[in-house]
């Protein structure tokens, strides 16, 4: 019953944000604007906290390296696997749909060039040189590192003062999903708010001419991947997709509309332990590192905008170059976590070094929010597929060993 209504005001939400998207007054448009960025701050503030607390707690839990092998091990195992998979995907719908027949260079239009060091400069950030600044500046691979750094040499301690440090990371990471249980409550405003705003934006965009179908291939690369082979894969697995899919709608609600799936990982925890039946401890361990390293819809937007925008300006592939982007796109998505519209970024950076003049991009910009919303829904959807496989092939014993 509480589901149900949970449901009905997140789509009473939705349908009171598209209308006052479309037909709004500058009063509650401005609401939207003020509401959306204060849910937003509100999640960023408790997303950096859980991913530490989260990794330091789980590892530090645990009692062997080993554990700690063998969970990781499946973890990017299956985040590996899911991702290759969605790059393959988006080369065979561009293949099928050929998007750059439809499109001249000629009819593309200018837009800046991205910053060449955005990517670059983020990476160097993996290893912070300060503890606090990576906090301070919402660092999530840095954080990350650090949570599996201590976490890992917590499990080297003497057994009571390993002990004692799960405890106080622990508590710490309890606390800190207290407060996330008032998100619950939030959720429907925060969710007007977005979608008022995505509406607004769609009202005012008039660039469709000779870019539907690029569109098309890149959202049916999602879909497809959403809704096809990550369901075959649960159901390999013998997982049930319709239950993990009902268990987890508002962590897909919200990472549709807020179009971040770190600021999302509160929710997307609550999901899967109270509502999927995870057991905390892979979903601990696993969901924070999905986040960072697993994004399957990243991966298809990359290949398919890279072969889109280079064909356009006469760039030919064989099956080995082919071959060779569906290993970068991989590779490039993995490490996108973190970077400010950074599947845009990173792929500019690459037409930059193929000499592909970055015009058609600019067709591109306008569509890309609603890009991102699928992308980052698609995105959470495989870091629970991943987490729910993982605690599939793990016993629920207090130490969680793993079956080998």
């Amino acid at each position: 019953m509480q589901n149900k209504k949970s449901l009905l005001f997140l789509l009473g939400a939705i349908f009171l944000g598209i209308i006052t998207g479309f037909f709004g007054q500058e009063l509650l448009l401005k609401g939207a604007e003020i509401t959306a960025a204060l849910f937003m701050n509100f999640l960023k503030l408790l997303s950096i906290p859980i991913i530490f607390l989260s990794i330091t707690s789980t590892l530090s839990g645990m009692k062997s390296q080993l554990e700690i092998s063998n969970l990781g091990k499946r973890v990017f195992t299956y985040t590996l696997l899911t991702t290759v998979i969605a790059a393959a995907v988006g080369l065979l719908l561009f293949f099928i749909m050929q998007p750059s027949a439809k499109i001249s260079a000629a009819e593309a239009v200018q837009i800046t060039k991205a910053p060449t060091d955005t990517y670059l400069s983020f990476l160097w950030k993996i290893v912070p040189s300060n503890i606090v600044q990576v906090f301070l500046e919402n660092n999530v691979i840095g954080t990350a590192f650090i949570g599996f750094i201590m976490g890992i040499a917590a499990t080297y301690l003497p057994e009571d003062n390993r002990i004692s440090v799960h405890q106080i990371f622990s508590s710490l990471f309890k606390l800190i999903l207290k407060v996330t249980e008032g998100i619950a409550h939030l959720i429907p405003l925060g969710t007007w708010a977005f979608t008022a705003l995505m509406f607004k934006d769609l009202s005012h965009t008039n660039s469709f001419k000779h870019l539907g179908l690029y569109l098309l291939t890149v959202v049916s690369a999602n879909l497809v991947q959403g809704f096809v082979i990550l369901p075959l894969l649960l159901k390999y697995k013998g997982i049930s997709p319709v239950k993990l899919a009902k268990a987890s709608f508002t962590a897909l609600s919200l990472a549709f509309f807020s179009k971040s799936s770190n600021a999302t990982l509160p929710v997307t925890l609550k999901c899967a332990e109270k509502e999927a039946g995870i057991h905390p401890k892979v979903a601990h361990f696993s969901l924070p590192l999905c986040t960072i390293i697993n994004m399957n819809g990243c991966a298809a937007f990359i290949l398919i905008t890279v072969l889109f925008c280079s064909t356009i300006h006469g760039h030919v592939f064989g099956l080995l170059d082919l071959g060779i982007w569906v290993v970068l796109s991989t590779l490039a998505s993995i490490g996108n976590a973190g970077v400010p519209m950074g599947c845009f970024f990173l792929t500019s950076m690459f037409l930059i070094g193929m000499d592909v003049p970055l015009n058609t991009l600019g067709l591109i910009l306008p569509f890309y929010a609603f890009i991102d919303m699928i992308e980052t829904s698609l995105n959470v959807w495989s870091d629970l597929s991943v987490t729910a496989i993982v605690d599939q092939e793990c016993t629920h014993l207090e130490a969680l060993p793993v079956k080998e």
